[in-house]
């Protein structure tokens, strides 16, 4: 096979440009400025959150979302940080540093674009919806955690990171609220709540963000409030394109293969949330506009993303939903609309910088509470609460444990919960009977037949996949039973076998011959036919009791009572 056609990876962007129109440009040009304007307040309120900056959001925004439109798989995904990062990043930063987190970074980028090269593009796709509505919930509960302290203006210089230390922080000062801040805090939500009853082309966000600056500047300059904090008090903007910088890793070693191996995990988690997220927005997008995009694409793009930005200061970053359709419903076309965003958001920060500093931090935090509410996916989980106990006990522990614990244990405890479930209903649907003296055989769309089966005969029919937990269930009902000397397993139903049925059914059929008895299988699929020679089981049978249909079957087991004188 070749090496070009083995790597699936054709960026939308140069398809595009292939029959691109003046039609399409003009597109692309209204609706990445759009989205570029709707950007903004996101980027810095998700770069602060993060426990970095909003300089380091910016960047974010600008490169990644460049380099995703430019090389990634879908005509009109948008990318850059998104509110499901924010507690990864601010954990790692807090334990590893900025070096750290561009490490962790750097090699989420790497599984992501080996995730890519490998197709696994529709793999990510079967995570279990229970698990993506837990965690997504989970991490907007602990993003509105995080912003009570700008919030109400609460004045605490080091919030703790754990959940309840964080809320017992903020229940002892209470006292300390400071109105001015709470005020704005609230008018901002309600600003951008209310801003889609009256348009849905202002994004509530920004118009909150420009009303509330100008209140604050208002209020600081006039009327001598000075209590209300802004970005400009708490962190510095550069004048310029942050450069280029190696993160810097210690000499030792030991000590950077120590940092890799205790990177690795959090590497892991932000891959796969990059991946899953990426990915849903993108099928999201396809179901909008009538396309199709390229999954293994969009992973490569994604990971070369998150190669680059670290260098340069960004967080991780992965497509971003609420953008990606801010950018469908304003016309954007193709992935010009991305690279047509980035633009916006870099002459903000090079040329308006010091109006970012006027920003109110109430107001990033309101803006920031709006996000999470519209993450916390609410309704979906009271109706999943109400159609599905499993899936429910899935999204409850994958979402107590994000918000308690980490992402990365409650990914990993939900996976373990859907597969058991799944397991435990395969293993409930799966049935093994027994018949002995006369056999109904059902035909699909006409009548049924009646086959006797022969004196000294049984049939065990098996419905299902033959897997370890019903190779089990079978060895029981084997055992249970007075033998017959002949024993016909029907296997029309079988879907597929797993190494454990192939290995208690060796057993089994070793056991019956050591006693004298004869085995005949019926009805076996070619793939499960497949894995029986395989395992040298169609050889301990013999060819000649493996029969196409249970008619074959019961003729084969009329012969052999005959030849053995079972029956006269």
């Amino acid at each position: 096979m070749k090496v070009k056609n083995f790597v699936d990876f054709k960026p939308k962007f140069f398809e595009e440009m292939k029959n691109y129109s003046r039609e399409k440009f003009v597109a692309d040009i209204m609706a990445g400025i759009i989205v570029g304007v709707v950007a903004i307040p996101l980027a810095i309120a998700f770069g602060i959150a993060s426990g970095v900056g909003p300089t380091e959001g910016l960047i974010t925004a600008i490169m990644a979302g460049f380099l995703i439109s430019v090389f990634g798989g879908s005509k009109v995904q948008i990318g850059g940080p998104t509110g499901a990062f924010i507690i990864i990043v601010y954990g790692v930063v807090q334990q590893y540093g900025l070096s750290g987190l561009a490490i962790a970074t750097i090699m989420a980028g790497i599984i992501l674009v080996i995730m890519g090269l490998c197709r696994m593009g529709s793999i990510i796709k079967f995570m279990p919806y229970p698990i993506i509505i837990g965690f997504t919930g989970g991490i907007a509960i602990t993003i509105f955690s995080t912003q009570i302290n700008d919030l109400f203006g609460l004045g605490i210089e080091s919030v703790p990171a754990n959940f309840v230390d964080k809320w017992v922080c903020y229940i002892e000062n209470m006292g300390n609220i400071d109105v001015w801040s709470a005020i704005m805090g609230i008018l901002s939500i309600a600003i951008i709540a209310l801003t889609p009853k009256f348009s849905k082309k202002v994004p509530g966000s920004l118009l909150a963000i420009i009303v509330m600056t100008v209140a604050a500047w208002l209020l600081r300059d006039y009327a001598g409030v000075t209590s209300i904090k802004t970005i400009g008090d708490l962190y510095e903007l550069p004048s310029g394109f942050p450069p280029f910088r190696m993160p810097q890793i210690a000499a030792d070693g030991d000590s950077f293969f120590a940092t890799i191996q205790a990177l690795a995990p959090v590497a892991f988690t932000i891959a796969m949330l990059g991946a899953i997220e990426s990915l849903l927005s993108a099928m999201v997008a396809d179901g909008v506009i009538g396309d199709r995009h390229n999954s293994n694409t969009e992973l490569i793009g994604q990971g070369i993303a998150n190669i680059v930005v670290p260098f340069f200061g960004g967080i991780p970053a992965t497509g971003a939903i609420a953008r990606t359709m801010a950018n469908i419903n304003n016309g954007g076309k193709t992935p010009v609309a991305g690279v047509v965003h980035t633009l916006v958001l870099l002459a903000v920060l090079l040329c308006l910088g010091s109006l970012v500093e006027l920003i109110p931090m109430p107001c990033l935090a309101g803006v920031l509470v709006m996000v999470a509410y519209n993450m916390s996916g609410w309704r979906t989980i009271l109706s999943m609460y109400r159609s599905s106990m499993s899936g429910t006990s899935v999204l409850f522990v994958t979402l107590l444990l994000t918000v308690f614990f980490d992402l990365t244990l409650a990914i990993e405890a939900g996976l373990v919960m859907a597969v058991v479930i799944v397991m435990k209903r395969v293993m409930e649907s799966a049935n093994i009977s027994v018949v002995r003296d006369q056999l109904d055989v059902h035909h699909d769309g006409e009548h049924d037949e009646k086959l006797a089966i022969p004196e000294c005969t049984e049939v065990f029919e098996i419905e299902g996949p033959f897997f370890f937990g019903v190779a089990n269930k079978f060895d029981e009902v084997m055992r249970d039973r007075d033998a017959m000397p002949i024993r016909v397993l029907r296997m029309r139903m079988v879907s597929f076998v797993d190494s454990t049925a192939l290995h208690n059914l060796e057993i089994f059929i070793k056991a019956s011959q050591e006693e004298g008895r004869t085995i005949i299988l019926s009805g076996v699929h070619k793939n499960v036919e497949k894995g029986l020679r395989k395992s040298g089981i169609a050889k301990l049978v013999g060819n000649e009791n493996i029969c196409a249909d249970i008619h074959l079957a019961l003729e084969r087991a009329q012969k052999i009572a005959i030849e053995k004188g079972y029956i006269k």
